[in-house]
């Protein structure tokens, strides 16, 4: 099952899309992507409606996948090649840092170049959504946790992540920093996290091609690993890391972005997102 969110920016509305590509509302049935509707009784009784007898619509936007996330956790220099990339040894444990969740967008929004940006960059990443309260568990439950999985753009801003002080999350909270979607796509769907290939595209020009075969810590790993340390509740994201091909570690020289400019991106099975970069609002 795919669910996803429609609708202006602050008043999405739920709906999933059915088996022929059409988009079916779901705001009669559940008040958003979020919270007990991600629990596998939520997701059991979505999966259990005809899709047909469901509104048809035609939104102008879609939105980020899940609704108010408490938590955006993201995980470090989880593919080896990226690590080595960017200069660095492969870490001995997951690395962990927090995205603002007001950076969340959705997957087609456009991507603001912070005000004083010399090093915004991009990363495509499996984004794994939390379905039920996960504290203290097993790796071999802690996907029983997850409700699915989604595309995510990491976008950093490198100098301030790297030369401003302090930890990463300066540079990876600027609003619009975190799309998500287009769909959150159920577990069921996803025979195998570990067996994903992503890839990135700026203006047309591939940058990032990957699988999730070649994560150092996998998404199982992952959610019991971070449950030591926090409790994950129902629509918490987990950005999983990415592989290389990212603008720092272009050689000979560096690439960044700029206002201007394209970027696609996606994962199979889990769809695609198309952001133009703009200069920062107000």
């Amino acid at each position: 099952m795919k669910l996803l969110r429609h609708g202006p920016a602050g008043a999405e509305r739920p709906a999933l899309l059915d088996a022929d590509g059409k988009i079916r509302d779901l705001s009669g049935i559940v008040a958003d992507i979020a919270g007990d509707t991600l629990s596998d009784e939520g997701l059991a009784r979505l999966r259990a409606i005809d899709p047909a007898s469901l509104p048809e619509v035609t939104p102008a936007r879609i939105g980020a996948c899940v609704a108010r996330p408490g938590k955006f956790i993201c995980v470090g220099l989880n593919y080896a090649d990226h690590a080595k990339e960017t200069g660095k040894a492969p870490p001995e444990e997951p690395i962990l840092f927090m995205k603002a969740t007001s950076a969340v967008v959705g997957p087609n929004d456009d991507i603001e170049i912070p005000r004083g940006s010399t090093k915004a960059d991009w990363e495509v990443e499996l984004g794994v959504v939390i379905g039920t309260r996960a504290k203290y568990v097993s790796e071999d439950k802690a996907l029983e946790h997850v409700a699915g999985y989604c595309v995510v753009n990491d976008v950093s801003e490198r100098a301030f992540q790297s030369e401003r002080g302090g930890q990463w999350t300066k540079g990876k909270s600027h609003d619009t920093f975190g799309p998500i979607g287009p769909w959150l796509v159920t577990r069921d769907e996803v025979a195998d996290p570990q067996n994903l290939a992503l890839w990135l595209d700026v203006d047309g020009v591939r940058r990032q091609t990957g699988s999730t075969a070649t994560m150092i810590f996998g998404v199982a790993h992952l959610v019991s690993y971070i449950s030591q340390f926090m409790t994950l509740e129902p629509g918490d994201i987990i950005a999983t890391g990415t592989p290389p091909g990212v603008g720092m570690g272009i050689r000979p020289e560096p690439v960044f972005l700029k206002p201007g400019q394209v970027i696609t991106l996606g994962i199979d099975g889990l769809g695609s997102q198309h952001q133009a970069t703009i200069e920062a609002r107000d």
